[in-house]
C-alpha cells in the first residue's frame, strides 16, 4: 500500500469526524437556546451521511492535503434560524463558538490518547506508529478547523462572533460582506500563493498559529506520557 493511500485512509476519517462533530455542536447549542431547526431536520445525528458534502468534506481537503496546501473544507451547514433563538445576537455568538470549541475538545482528547500511547522513554523526533501518526493528524486537523473557523470573515464562525460584539448598525454593514467571504478566502489562500509564491501568505499568517497550538497540545500529550 503506497504512502498516498495510507495518508488518505488516515486523513479522511479524521476530517469527517472533526467536521461532523463541529456541525452537530452548532445544532445542539442552537436547540438548547431555543432554535429546534436542526433537530426538526434530523441534523443532530453523528451519522456522517447527514452532514458530509462530497466536494467540501472529502475531495477538496484530500487534494489540498496531498498537494501540501492548507487543508480546509466544509460540511452541509447545520440549519440555524437566528429568529427562533431566545436572544439572537447573543445566542448566535454561542452557536458559532460551539463548533470551534468542539474541535478544541476533540484535539484535547486526541492529545490525551496520544500521550497514553507514547512510551515513557520516547524521544523528540522519534517516528510515531501509524496509530500515533493518525492521532497527531487528528489533533492537527481539529486545531486547524478550530482556528480556521474563527477567522472573522463571513461566512465563518468568527464572523458571527464579531457581529454579536459590534453595534447593531455596524453589524448590519459587516453582514453585507457575507457573500464575498468564501471567494476572498480562496483568493488569499489558494490563488495569490499560486501566483505570487514569494509572498508566503500561508507560511507567514496561516501556519504559525496552527503550529503554536500544535506545540501546546503535543506538550499535553508528552505530559500525559510522562516524557
Amino acid at each position: 500500500m503506497n504512502q498516498t493511500l495510507i495518508l488518505a485512509i488516515i486523513l479522511i476519517p479524521c476530517l469527517v469526524i472533526a467536521i461532523v462533530f463541529h456541525e452537530v455542536a452548532h445544532g445542539l447549542v442552537a436547540n438548547m437556546l431555543g432554535d429546534p431547526t436542526a433537530r426538526e431536520q434530523r441534523r443532530l445525528s453523528l451519522n456522517p451521511l447527514r452532514h458530509v458534502d462530497l466536494i467540501g468534506t472529502v475531495i477538496l481537503p484530500g487534494i489540498l492535503a496531498l498537494t501540501g496546501a492548507p487543508v480546509f473544507g466544509w460540511a452541509k451547514p447545520v440549519p440555524v434560524n437566528a429568529r427562533r433563538l431566545n436572544n439572537p445576537r447573543r445566542d448566535m455568538m454561542a452557536v458559532a463558538a460551539a463548533g470551534p470549541g468542539t474541535n478544541l475538545v476533540l484535539a484535547l482528547v486526541g492529545a490525551i490518547l496520544l500521550g497514553l500511547l507514547l512510551p515513557e522513554d520516547a524521544q523528540v523526533g522519534e517516528p510515531l506508529s501509524i496509530l500515533g501518526f493518525a492521532l497527531f493528524m487528528f489533533i492537527s486537523i481539529n486545531l486547524f478547523l478550530a482556528l480556521f473557523n474563527l477567522i472573522p470573515l463571513p461566512p465563518f464562525d468568527g464572523s458571527h462572533i464579531v457581529e454579536g460584539l459590534l453595534p447593531e448598525d455596524a453589524a448590519r454593514a459587516y453582514a453585507r460582506l457575507r457573500p464575498y467571504g468564501l471567494p476572498l478566502l480562496f483568493l488569499l489562500l489558494l490563488v495569490v500563493p499560486w501566483l505570487f509564491p514569494d509572498l508566503g501568505i500561508v507560511q507567514r499568517f496561516v501556519l504559525p498559529p496552527v503550529e503554536w497550538a500544535q506545540g501546546k497540545f503535543i506538550g499535553i500529550a508528552r505530559a500525559v506520557a510522562g516524557v
